[in-house]
């Protein structure tokens, strides 16, 4: 009689999605090995002193609009595993040239009555997704291409929401503020505002801060990886961290080996294992653009000239609708805008252990092409310094993480890209190849669960939770 494999499976990556993955095996009553690289799980979510003793930044994920409301992650007990969400008053500001800042509240009734005239018109574009079951609408959105379980509400928001962002905030709205705030979502899509789909980017990212504000994780990004490594662990699972993989040959024997690593990294792992087509096809998928990230340890709060803006978990900084499109589409054509968009988070605002008593974190980053080695410190410092005069007399430390430093980091993150790959109208639901179901391989044993699978980036594990489901379809929350 063959003797029985030690593992049902074998998880390599503790990103979100490898540890999504993990977890909902476990819950199933799996028997699951994670390897991981690095000396601790996290992967993205992951948290440090970059700067100065006593400052804690978040070395990649900081703020978790998709975690909080994240389909696994809300039917897991990561409360009970140490996991803390702690909420902003204001979801995101976008100060502006002239007059107040555009802000999002987590009430969508605030909210358009800060929008002035286009204020009803924020109110048709959004509340017929808040109306029945949007929780059940982001479940359907977050997944892969298939029979959704609110068909006609999704029609809906497809076709809205499958406009360019440039053409559907002109559409909907008159008026600068309105505008700028849709831009400043649009632009968590990182594609050019001319593109397919950048409008749906735009319409969830507004949405879901009237589901849950966006929060941060209280301790650090890494609190939620370590929460639901300690649920895989009181559920049997085994982590090993060091432990890097670099072939097949180093695994135990297993039912399936998922994968929460890059397309390029799967091919440099399984080799042979592959079919030489499938190779090919995933050598020419696309990473995308890159980030440009900056930490700061601070002496105070950042100074706003709108001091609404210190409410704020996420500040857009870029200007107006146009003044955003434009440095998007420089970047995208390879060029590195002198006014980037500049995406800020504030997390010691809220959450008093990241920084010594009186003194702040601050976290910001602008998009660069793939690869870029132009440094934009100067570029992302005079954007904040122009909405915010007197910042740079603020900083007391500065780290800085340029794409090559992020690859270094995360080998998943090829070229400094650490969204999972480009998310338009071609790869979006099928990434990382066209396949009907995009988490397995050729290789009946081998799955990928990273974010270069639907529903793509982000920290919300749902890649993994699908590609787990592909691998064992017994291993299901129902979502």
């Amino acid at each position: 009689m063959p003797r029985e494999a030690p593992f049902d499976a074998i998880v390599v990556g503790s990103g979100p999605n490898g540890l999504a993955a993990a977890a909902l095996l476990v819950r199933a009553g799996k028997r699951v090995l994670l390897r991981e690289a690095h000396t601790e799980v996290g992967g993205g979510t992951r948290t440090a002193e970059l700067t100065l003793p006593g400052f804690r930044h978040d070395v990649c994920s900081a703020v978790h609009p998709l975690g909080v409301l994240s389909p696994l992650f809300r039917q897991l007990p990561l409360a009970e595993h140490g996991l803390k969400w702690v909420s902003p008053p204001v979801c995101a500001a976008h100060p502006l040239p002239d007059g107040p800042a555009a802000l999002l509240l987590p009430s969508l009734g605030e909210t358009a009555e800060l929008l002035g005239n286009d204020g009803p018109a924020y109110r048709r574009l959004l509340s017929p997704f808040l109306r029945t079951d949007p929780h059940g609408l982001l479940a359907d959105m977050m997944g892969p291409l298939r029979l959704p379980k609110h068909p006609f509400l999704m029609a809906r928001f497809g076709l809205r929401g499958v406009r360019p962002a440039l053409g559907l905030a002109r559409g909907w709205f008159e008026e600068p503020r309105a505008r700028a705030l849709f831009a400043g979502c649009a632009a968590h899509g990182i594609m050019p505002f001319n593109k397919l789909l950048t409008g749906a980017v735009g319409m969830l990212f507004l949405l879901t801060a009237h589901i849950e504000p966006w929060p941060v994780v209280a301790g650090g990004s890494q609190a939620l990886a370590l929460a639901l490594a300690s649920y895989i662990r009181a559920n049997g699972g085994v982590i090993e961290t060091g432990q890097p993989v670099t072939s097949l040959a180093e695994l135990p024997d297993s039912r399936a080996v998922l994968f929460d690593l890059a397309p390029k990294q799967l091919v440099e792992i399984a080799g042979d294992a592959l079919p030489q087509g499938y190779r090919r096809r995933l050598a020419r998928y696309r990473y995308g653009p890159a980030f440009f990230k900056l930490n700061w340890a601070l002496s105070e709060p950042i100074p706003w000239r709108d001091a609404r803006c210190a409410e704020a978990s996420t500040v857009h900084v870029g200007g107006t609708l146009e003044e955003v499109a434009a440095g998007e589409l420089e970047m995208w054509r390879g060029g590195h805008p002198g006014s980037p968009f500049v995406m800020i988070t504030q997390q010691s605002h809220f959450d008093p252990s990241r920084a010594p008593k009186g003194r702040h974190t601050g976290y910001a980053y602008c998009h660069v092409p793939n690869g870029s080695s132009v440094d934009m410190t100067e570029a992302i410092e005079a954007q904040v310094e122009r909405y915010a005069p007197g910042f740079r007399d603020c900083i007391m430390a500065r780290h800085v993480q340029s794409p090559s430093d992020l690859e270094r980091y995360n080998g998943a993150y090829v070229g400094g890209a650490s969204t999972g790959g480009v998310a338009d109208i071609f790869q979006f639901f099928t990434r990382p190849v066209a396949r009907l179901n995009p988490y397995r391989t050729p290789n009946p044993r081998l799955f990928l669960c990273s974010a270069a699978t639907p529903p793509g980036g982000g920290v919300h594990g749902m890649c993994g939770y699908h590609a787990a489901r592909s691998a064992f379809p017994e291993a299901s929350l129902g979502l």
